[in-house]
């Protein structure tokens, strides 16, 4: 358990540098670039190195923080984490911060402990909550589509959650543009502020563009927030020359394999690395900066583990133009 601390005090010029935008037609206003709590805020990451990232986050206008009630590892282990962190340092700034969770993928044993049920989701925030140490969070989000389950219920357990004060907004992750509209619609009718949806997009994964999430989500006027932007590492420069022996492929096989490093796809990395190496900027830099020079999108998760990270990503705020040209050479090596 982390002591309260005096000695931090966030940066004075935070604001300056960072730029926010409106969340769709809503009222909040989101940094272009937040901190996402995945699998960088488990307890295999030393507490003090996930200290000096929400540090370093705030201190350079990052206000939104993305978590989900199984983010570890162990699943619960980044809310409570980032709640002690949040209770020992800036308890003082909470209303500063947008802080969101999420439910819908397996959480406990039994047929209650995932989906869109009522149950579940009511069960769920009340747990995230206590995890936290807070009354409320700002955006709570259904993290995926449950075919089981009526999309009505579901919806109706949304609108429980700001109702009854434990969420300021609501948000859908994971839908495609179909289901997405439907469940708007239910939303707005019960007088939900939903006003976000969030999606894996990058370079190489343009589900959205294709199963109408992205289209469908502009035209109602709904934010964008955007995770896994280089594409699990693939859109970086760690491959470049091989598997180093600390990546993630050779250390974690869960969530990206030797198998997706295939001839081709090297070969498209190496190509998009050449463009950013000609635009001035590192292979990351650029693929981030890809994401934010679309207007449809409000808010690029970046999953930095330890703060230096964070200031690399931070960079491609500095050049997110691109000339038609480029974007027509990105499209072609990703596609």
């Amino acid at each position: 358990m982390l002591e309260p601390t005096s000695h931090y005090t966030p940066d004075p010029t935070r604001y300056a540098s960072m730029e926010y935008r409106r969340c769709g037609v809503s009222g909040l206003k989101l940094p272009r670039i937040a901190l996402g709590l995945w699998h960088n805020f488990g307890d295999d990451t030393p507490l003090a190195n996930m200290r000096a990232t929400i540090h370093t986050a705030f201190d350079n206008g990052i206000t939104y923080f993305d978590l989900a009630n199984n983010y570890g590892p162990e699943p619960g282990a980044a809310e409570r984490n980032f709640g002690h962190i949040l209770r020992a340092d800036l308890s003082a700034h909470r209303d500063e911060l947008v802080i969101a969770t999420k439910a819908g993928f397996e959480m406990w044993d039994g047929p209650y402990g995932q989906g869109g049920s009522r149950k579940y989701l009511l069960g769920s925030l009340d747990a995230s909550l206590a995890r936290l140490g807070l009354d409320y969070v700002d955006v709570f989000y259904h993290h995926c589509m449950d075919p089981d389950t009526p999309l009505e219920e579901s919806m109706g357990a949304l609108a429980t959650a700001v109702h009854s004060g434990k969420a300021l907004y609501v948000g859908l992750s994971n839908y495609d543009g179909a289901t997405m509209e439907r469940a708007m619609g239910i939303l707005a009718d019960l007088h939900v502020p939903c006003i976000v949806n969030q999606n894996r997009y990058n370079i190489f994964d343009r589900t959205i563009e294709h199963n109408g999430l992205k289209e469908a989500g502009a035209r109602l006027g709904k934010g964008l927030v955007t995770f896994s932007p280089l594409d699990q590492g693939l859109l970086t420069d760690r491959y470049l020359n091989g598997i180093p022996a600390d990546s993630r492929i050779a250390r974690d096989g869960r969530f990206l394999q030797a198998s997706a490093l295939t001839d081709d796809r090297l070969r498209r990395i190496r190509g998009l690395n050449e463009l950013a190496t000609q635009r001035g900027q590192s292979l990351a830099e650029m693929a981030l900066a890809w994401l934010l020079h679309d207007p449809a999108v409000t808010t690029v998760l970046v999953g930095a583990s330890r703060p230096a990270q964070l200031i690399d990503d931070l960079a491609a705020l500095n050049n997110t133009a691109f000339t038609a040209d480029e974007l027509a050479r990105i499209d072609i090596l990703a596609r």
